[in-house]
């Protein structure tokens, strides 16, 4: 979305190969990056600056799936390298965009939340990450405010992605109770969470800081309708 508004998009991934594919699809650049390495995070930043110019907006994107579990069935591990990658690391990348941007008065991030970050879900290691996440938004919206820096936080509900689309094929989730929860009675599409992104990086957002903003088709909403009997039906 980012790109096909003019942005030059430089993607930064864990898997290169991916990234150059999808960069190749969007007209757009990639470099291979490991966000729980802040050395390699601070080299990635220093690369695209040098080779694209100062860097005035970060998607911070990365994040693990963890499937549903009992906190005594979660392996410490695997609770550990989900909070690795998805507070830690998104944590680092936005410290290395926020030094860069705040001495110049200008600069855009916007991190991913969830609709978990909210509400309660058996992801003992992910939501309690989102959640956190979600709060260094604003926290780090206030630091940098003076200095022209906005940070904002995009919580996505059920949304199409590979995994989940993967997870209902296996039969481990039900694509009808997802879309019957929601108050719009569907799941969001993925260009739907990059047009909230292009909109919190754009100049339209320029007085929205320290913000969580669901994208969610109103699941946070209409959720606990269920105890109603559901989300009323199309008049």
């Amino acid at each position: 979305m980012l790109a096909a508004r003019g942005w030059r998009a430089v993607l930064a991934d864990v898997n290169l190969e991916a990234a150059r594919a999808a960069a190749a699809r969007l007209g757009a650049e990639a470099i291979a990056l490991d966000v729980t390495d802040e050395a390699a995070t601070e080299a990635a930043f220093d690369e695209i600056e040098a080779r694209l110019g100062p860097v005035e907006a970060l998607m911070a994107n990365a994040g693990l799936i963890q499937p549903g579990a009992t906190p005594e069935a979660l392996p410490l591990a695997e609770f550990d390298r989900i909070i690795a990658v998805n507070l830690r690391g998104v944590y680092i990348s936005c410290v290395a965009a926020g030094r860069r941007m705040a001495p110049r008065g200008r600069g855009g991030i916007v991190v991913t939340g969830s609709v978990t970050a909210s509400r309660t879900a058996p992801l003992h290691a992910y939501a309690p990450a989102k959640a956190a996440v979600v709060h260094m938004a604003a926290c780090t919206a206030a630091e940098w405010g003076r200095s022209g820096v906005r940070v904002n936080a995009v919580s996505p509900g059920y949304v199409a992605t590979p995994p989940l689309r993967a997870a209902i094929e296996r039969g481990l989730r039900d694509p009808r109770l997802l879309a019957e929860a929601a108050a719009l009675g569907r799941m969001v599409k993925p260009a739907e969470i990059g047009t909230a992104v292009a909109f919190l990086l754009s100049d339209d957002a320029s007085a929205i800081t320290g913000i969580d903003l669901p994208v969610d088709a109103g699941w946070l909403a209409a959720g606990h309708l269920t105890t109603y009997g559901g989300p009323r039906a199309a008049r």
